[in-house]
């Protein structure tokens, strides 16, 4: 990236590096040459013709990326996940109902479009699997998730009336940037969702659709996860529109629930965290945990394991609830801590008392079970260990909500063992090698 500034310019790895001098700034594309000197800049490709790069404005500060008196870049990250989601949503919503400026010209394609498919990697691509049950639900099309270094080499079945979905935080990663590539050349069209201004994923893509968390700094993610579903449930809502998909009463309800997602992820952080703080210091000592969650709490599930393997360098696992009988069960023995993402009773209640049957079940054989549920639901009260509580939400958007929990949750047992929450062992922020 290139800060231009008056009287100086600048080369760095990202805008981070020099927000505090200069908010206007140059990406260089690949394979392209640039010379900077304090008077100017100039691009060139490797023939030496000229390249015209046109400028952009970031729109953070400087202090966005410092800690602000916090006790690391991810407390303070996980109390801006409220504000990450409503910059998101900010100037996407209109008259209640999502059109999303950056992809004018683009609905003739969407609204014939008969197959999307996401490709991610890590925490991005659980943010793809919540986003599946949104967009198969509001805009009727099918939706695969894809890991993107898999995706390239099984020779995938692509066609021109596919959109190609990649979600990366940093616009940088090597996997989901190959396969973006590779899914161009095979003549699918490419959608971005990104939090990086003009980094290389975005500048492939046939468009984007930014996040608006602000920078990330810690190297597990946690107000870019929450953005990312937020940018695919917008993504969700304006195909849906584009195809005539989704009821216009039934938009209006998922707007209004999306709107009100910001103030209730900060009752979550407002009433539960210091308990679950708590809680992490009192399992300081456990080495092993496991996740269950059902339809849009399975991909959390994985999310609160990943997040423990990364920070707290112990053994984590989630499981689709339903999975339980076939084989994880038998992992369940005296003390197990198991963390259950229950299903809103108002939902699909047999769905939520399969889900409460489940915790019986590894009740009784001596698991200790912490249930996040929904404010009012006493079904969970004799059967789980601990309840945390997170305010009431239509089925689809309790995963903006339930997943708080496990953030703070992983990083205060990480705390409790006395390691770096924004540093952990053998991570990059960005992985930008195959």
């Amino acid at each position: 990236m290139i800060g231009l500034g008056e009287g100086e310019n600048f080369l760095g790895s990202d805008v981070a590096a020099f927000v505090e001098h200069t908010r206007n700034a140059l990406a260089i594309g690949q394979d392209e040459i640039v010379a900077i000197t304090p008077e100017g800049v100039e691009v060139t490709d490797f023939s030496g013709a000229p390249v015209e790069v046109e400028p952009f404005e970031v729109t953070w500060d400087a202090s966005a990326a410092e800690k602000g008196g916090w006790s690391s870049f991810m407390a303070k990250e996980v109390s801006e996940e409220p504000e990450a989601v409503a910059n998101t949503l900010r100037g996407r919503i209109h008259e209640g109902q999502v059109e999303i400026p950056e992809l004018d010209g683009m609905d003739e394609f969407l609204a014939d479009i008969d197959r999307i498919l996401v490709i991610a990697c890590g925490t991005a691509a659980y943010a793809g699997m919540v986003g599946k049950y949104a967009l198969e639900t509001w805009t009727r099309v099918p939706v695969d998730v894809e890991l993107a270094h898999e995706f390239r080499y099984r020779d995938p079945v692509l066609s021109a009336r596919t959109l190609v979905v990649s979600i990366s935080q940093s616009g940088e990663t090597m996997d989901t940037l190959m396969a973006v590539k590779y899914a161009r050349s095979r003549g699918a069209k490419t959608l971005s969702i990104c939090n990086t201004q003009g980094a290389t994923i975005p500048r492939e893509s046939d468009a984007i659709v930014y996040t608006h968390a602000g920078p990330e700094v810690a190297v597990a993610s946690t107000k870019a996860f929450v953005a990312q579903i937020t940018a695919l449930y917008l993504l969700a809502l304006h195909v849906g529109r584009v195809r005539g998909a989704i009821d216009p009463v039934v938009a209006v309800e998922a707007v209004t629930e999306l709107e009100a997602v910001p103030g209730k992820i900060a009752r979550v952080l407002e009433t539960e965290q210091s308990r679950i703080e708590q809680l992490a210091h009192w399992m300081a000592d456990t080495r092993s945990v496991l996740f269950l969650g059902r339809n849009v709490g399975y991909p959390i599930a994985l999310e609160g394991a990943l997040k423990l393997k990364e920070l707290a360098y112990i053994h984590a696992e989630g499981f689709a609830a339903g999975e339980l009988k076939h084989g994880p069960i038998a992992l369940i023995e005296p003390g197990q801590p198991v963390f259950v993402v229950v299903p809103s009773p108002r939902g699909s209640g047999e769905m939520h008392k399969k889900v409460v049957s489940n915790i019986e079940e590894i009740r009784a054989r001596g698991a200790r079970v912490i249930a996040i549920a929904e404010e009012g639901d006493v079904a969970v009260l004799p059967a789980a260990d601990e309840v945390l509580r997170i305010p009431l939400a239509a089925p689809l958007f309790e995963p903006l909500l339930a997943v708080v929990p496990l953030h703070i949750f992983a990083m205060g047992l990480a705390e409790a063992k006395g390691l770096d929450v924004d540093q952990p062992r053998n991570l990059a922020k960005s992985v930008t090698v195959e």
